[in-house]
């Protein structure tokens, strides 16, 4: 048998398998730079891989490689599911490799059209997964993975959106650097380096005033499960941590759930009075997360605003609700196929905007889950949000990874909006951020603390605040369109790579 050479050569068995597990290497490597991993530039490289990849692949090729890379991109992404249930984790991370993977098949196989089209699908997946299903799960996205990086500060400009489409030009222009193709990569380099250095000099918003402040958190181990008797250790926990808290700040913030009350208004409870009491000691506006009944079936998640003299001031419900987690959808479809008894009771949706107007200023609330939506921050500071909180409660997850991950959407949020966050949780992470998304101070997980630092109140708009998704998704449909238009108008090679 005759020798083959470039091409032609035949590939042996390991060599075949490998190359067939290359989809998914491509995801772990996006999937490298997510928190609490980190690394960045494994996430560019990953994206070079999937546009190496698509070279002339015809539908079914595609196909492979999108839903491949996805999945290696979101089973370690999304690996905090797996703590809860197994079934529930290959559900989601199913449901989730759909929707990217979705997207990631409508770029065009070769050419240029390839090299806008990889952008463009990267950022049409970060804004489909921000609205579906039920509302959007936008945990582990391809803009998470620059937080900490010199792309991130990009999100002042166009959010999520526009990171995630940078981290396509970027990973485009590496490969087309591999490819000796020297005018597109440095093309893409141009590209990358021009809009970081617009960044730099976008709006930003201005400070107005400081504000001491103090976040408690009260500690205690991870993986624990909500029921009355850890509820009230959550509470005095923080309670007994609010003694180290100085005299005459002008916020404390309390997690959320760090009070849990058999009551719809927790102005009628004990530990109503033990807050208003608290506030009234300390001097200062006291935010603290509350979950209260509503009726015998339903319950609110709150944020709390007492003023300093002891009276609530205002209150925000909490919007975006945790499938699964705070209410179960199609709830009597799900309950005749699965066992829903971890969730008996629907969180009541609220509709208010995410503001207190307290003594301390107006704030933007995130709470919890909501930090991952950037729609949700936008309208805080759209209201005049001065400064966001992020009161949260990770404490039933056994790993880092959960908090890790809300601790990088808040950085994320914090760019977006220019504003200053707090996030707060019972176990951790608790952090005081600035407005460039940089970590001031940060707790450890499990410990118990109390953070006091000097914040700004801001006010001002970013670009993107006041132009939110749509110019940046508007602009991925005409790329993705244009570049199909002209992939038809030209035939493909259906050998070699370009």
């Amino acid at each position: 048998m005759s020798r083959r050479s470039g091409r032609g050569r035949r590939r042996t068995p390991l060599t075949a398998r490998l190359a067939q597990l290359a989809p998914f290497g491509a995801g772990l490597l996006l999937a490298a730079g997510l928190p609490p991993w980190g690394w960045w530039p494994l996430s560019i490289l990953g994206v070079a891989l999937f546009t190496r990849l698509l070279d002339h692949r015809d539908w079914w090729g595609r196909g492979g490689l999108a839903f491949g890379t996805s999945a290696g991109f979101l089973f370690p992404g999304m690996a905090w599911a797996f703590e809860f249930t197994l079934p529930g984790y290959l559900a989601a991370v199913a449901i989730v490799v759909v929707i990217t993977g979705s997207a990631l098949v409508l770029v065009p196989p070769t050419g240029w059209p390839t090299w806008v089209g990889v952008p463009a699908a990267l950022a049409l997946a970060e804004w489909t997964r921000s609205v579906v299903p039920f509302g959007g799960v936008p945990i582990a996205t391809p803009a998470q993975t620059q937080i900490g990086g010199p792309l991130d500060q990009v999100a002042r400009i166009g959010g999520p959106l526009l990171l995630a489409a940078l981290v396509g030009i970027a990973g485009v222009a590496v490969a087309r650097l591999v490819a000796r193709s020297w005018l597109p990569a440095a093309a893409g380099a141009a590209v990358v380096v021009g809009v970081v250095a617009l960044a730099a000099v976008a709006p930003r918003g201005q400070a107005i005033a400081t504000m001491d402040v103090a976040l408690v958190q009260g500690g205690g181990e991870q993986g624990t499960q909500a029921d009355p008797e850890s509820a009230a250790l959550v509470y005095a926990r923080h309670i007994d941590r609010s003694t180290d808290v100085p005299v005459g700040l002008d916020l404390v913030l309390w997690p959320e759930n760090a009070v849990n009350v058999d009551a719809e208004d927790v102005a009628d409870t004990p530990e109503g009075q033990d807050l208003s009491e608290l506030a009234r000691l300390l001097e200062t506006t006291l935010v603290v997360g509350v979950t209260a009944d509503v009726g015998s079936d339903g319950f609110r998640n709150e944020a709390v605003a007492w003023g300093p003299d002891g009276t609530i001031v205002d209150r925000y419900e909490k919007q975006q609700r945790v499938p699964f987690g705070e209410y179960i959808p199609l709830r009597p479809l799900v309950s005749s196929l699965a066992d829903v008894s971890a969730v008996p009771r629907d969180a009541v949706a609220g509709t208010d905007p995410p503001i207190l107007e307290t003594d301390a200023g107006t704030l933007g609330v995130a709470i919890s889950y909501e930090t991952f939506f950037a729609r949700i921050t936008r309208s805080a500071v759209d209201h005049g949000g001065e400064l966001l909180l992020v009161p949260t409660n990770a404490a039933s997850y056994s790993t880092g990874q959960m908090p890790a991950l809300e601790l990088g959407a808040s950085r994320l949020r914090a760019i977006e909006t220019g504003r200053d966050t707090l996030q707060t949780a019972p176990t951790g992470y608790s952090a005081v951020i600035d407005d460039d998304g940089r970590v001031l101070q940060r707790t450890s997980l499990t410990e118990g603390a109390v953070l006091t630092a000097t914040v700004e109140r801001r006010t001002g708009a970013t670009l993107y605040v006041r132009l939110g998704d749509l110019p940046f998704l508007a602009a991925a449909g005409v790329a993705l369109v244009v570049g199909w238009a002209s992939t038809k108008r030209r035939p493909i090679r259906q050998t070699g790579r370009s």
